[in-house]
This record gives C-alpha cells, structure tokens and sequence, in this order.
C-alpha cells in the first residue's frame, strides 16, 4: 500500500507533537538533576576541628585511632562531599582543661578525650573518676546501655554545651608508670604520681598511698625526666604512644581506673548543622566509636609486649588493697552529690 508524502508527512508531525510532552519532561528532569549536582558541588563541606592531647599513632594512640574511624565512617554515610574533618593531635590546639571550654564557646567542635577531663565543668560527671568503680570495661558498656549513659549525656549538655556522640574504650585500664617499684599501698607511699587535673582522680590516688600531683598531659615526659615526678597512671597503649617508658622504667598492674574514653561535640556546632547533615553524622560517630573499641580490645595485650621490650618491668600488685583504701570516696562523692545515686546503682546492678 502507497502512502503519499503529504500523509507521510503529516503522520510524522503527530508523532512528533505527541512525543514533545515527554521529551520535554526528560529534558527538564535531566537540567533539574544537573542543576542540583552543580548546587552540591559548589557548596563547601562544613569542616569540624577535631582535637587530642595524645600523639599521631595510628596504632596506640586513642585520637588519632578515633580520627581515622571516623573519616571512613563519614565517607561510608556518604557525607565526605558535606564534612570534612581537621585532626589536632598532641595539644595543638591548647591543654585539655583549655580546650574543654572552647568546645562548650564552639571554638573547637569535636574532642576525644577521657571523660575525666568534663568533671572540671561537670562535677557530677567525675562519678566516672571513682576508682575501682567497674570491674572491666564490658561492665562499664552494659552500665552505660542501661541507662548511665543518658543521664551523663544530659548532664554534659546542660552544664557545658557538649554532646557526647561516642562512647569508648580508653586504650586499657590506668595503671601506673614509676621510676622505682611497689607491690602494695605502703610501697606507693610518698611517690610522686602524676594525675590529670581532676579532683576525684586526684583524691583517689592520694587515698591509694601516692602524693598524687596533678599535671597536665604535656609536661610529664619533662617531669619524669627530671625527677619533678616519680610516675604518672595511665592505660599501656598511651604509655607506648608517648614514650613515657623512657624515663620510668616499672609498671604495675593497679588497673585502679576503667574509664570511658568519649568523642564529644560542641552543641554550638551540633546546631549549625543541616539536619540531614547531623543525623547522618551522629550515626558516622556512633559507628565510629564501636571501630575504636573493637581496636581498643586487642591493643593493650599488644602496648604491654612492647613495653617489656622496651626495658619496663610489668607486675601484678594486690589490687584488693588498694581498692579498699579508695571506698570511703565512693561514699563521700554520693553524699556531696546525691544526683548520682542513680548512675551508681546502675553501675552496681550491671556488675557480673
């Protein structure tokens, strides 16, 4: 059958009205799509300044392990195009105790760090400094997951405009570093030992024997160099990391303290945030934190074999003497601040 080229041609400018409705549409969807990518790309990231007193170990050290955790969990979010984060290790931006309260201004945005250092603007935060107060960490997880760690959040964000975001493991439990050996209280009498600026920390070394001297993290490689010190408490790995082993030579296994160790973020940052942007990043952070714990378990084990081969002498002690000494703290810190009780009896009703 014949079809005339007038047919022909009129047949095809139908089909070609017909078909413009949608090609139009794709068009449309196509620049609308183009156009939303060019919007995306041409935003800049929100960039977060991350701060820790530790050194740049991507191995032993609890910040930069953290860091490195939560890089890969932002890009695994898919938020690397709309946050970027700038690691400070080793007190670049300032000592601890300053850089708490930059993070309550929002100077800085995000700290790690151990949870001790808040109880200087949080004093009831310090329940976590009693020594002896969990038995292990996985302890302190169930605690925490039964309702502890609410409670501490909400203190946090109230009196110093900081989230935590993370709940971690410190590195090991905090034993001390000394230039001279001890088994027992009377052994630790009179030695100069190294605390963080901290008030319970401080007490309970003291209650343990020592002359607790509290210092901050930067100046004790010096001080035990010169003798202005004569140890200093902390978890193996963090010990390695800063080469404290160098100036003392006889660990001992007190493991008086089992601290968290807390990614925190100022709520003056929290709240410049997208909300798109802020749910994704509390997600990164919190699966960032479980990352660091899984590393936390196997490192210690590891922190220890590398101080023996650095010269340290590791030995047990008889903890139970020291953990009698420090009780009467546990009793005296629930009676000046009775808005801990309920922390307390989660921590005892979580004990194995």
């Amino acid at each position: 059958m014949e079809i005339s080229r007038r047919a022909f041609l009129g047949s095809a400018g139908i089909a070609a009205a017909a078909t413009a409705p949608i090609s139009g549409a794709i068009l449309s969807s196509a620049c609308k799509k183009e156009e939303a990518a060019s919007k995306r790309e041409t935003v800049a990231p929100l960039t977060l300044k991350l701060s820790s007193s530790l050194p740049n170990d991507p191995k032993f050290s609890s910040g930069r392990v953290t860091y490195d955790a939560l890089v890969k969990q932002i890009k695994a979010h898919g938020l690397d195009d709309r946050i970027a984060v700038q690691f400070f290790p080793d007190n670049q931006l300032g000592q601890e105790i300053d850089i708490v309260n930059q993070v309550k201004l929002g100077a800085v945005d995000l700290m790690v760090s151990g949870s001790s250092i808040w109880a200087n603007l949080v004093s009831s935060f310090g329940v976590l400094d009693l020594l002896y107060l969990f038995q292990s960490f996985e302890h302190q997880t169930r605690a925490l997951d039964a309702g502890a760690g609410a409670l501490l959040e909400d203190w946090l964000l109230q009196g110093a405009h900081a989230r935590v975001v993370g709940w971690e493991y410190n590195f090991g439990a905090r034993s001390v570093l000394s230039r001279t050996p001890f088994l027992d209280p009377g052994g630790l009498a009179g030695k100069k030992i190294r605390t963080l600026p901290n008030p319970v920390i401080t007490e309970g070394v003291k209650l343990m024997g020592a002359a607790a001297t509290p210092m901050a993290f930067g100046e004790i490689y010096t001080a035990l160099q010169t003798g202005v010190l004569d140890g200093m408490e902390h978890d193996p790995p963090t010990i390695v990391a800063s080469k404290f082993y160098e100036n003392a030579k006889f660990y001992t296994l007190t493991e008086h303290l089992h601290s968290p160790l807390i990614l925190t973020l100022s709520d003056v940052t929290y709240q410049k945030m997208q909300p798109d942007v802020r749910a994704g990043f509390l997600a990164a952070a919190k699966a960032a934190a479980l990352d660091a714990r899984a590393h936390s378990v196997g490192i210690v084990k590891e922190a220890i074999g590398v101080l023996k081969e650095r010269g340290v002498t590791v030995s047990d002690c008889d903890r139970e003497a020291f953990r009698k000494r420090v009780q009467p703290l546990v009793q005296k810190f629930g009676q000046q601040h009775p808005e801990v009780r309920p922390v307390l009896d989660k921590v005892q009703a979580a004990r194995g």
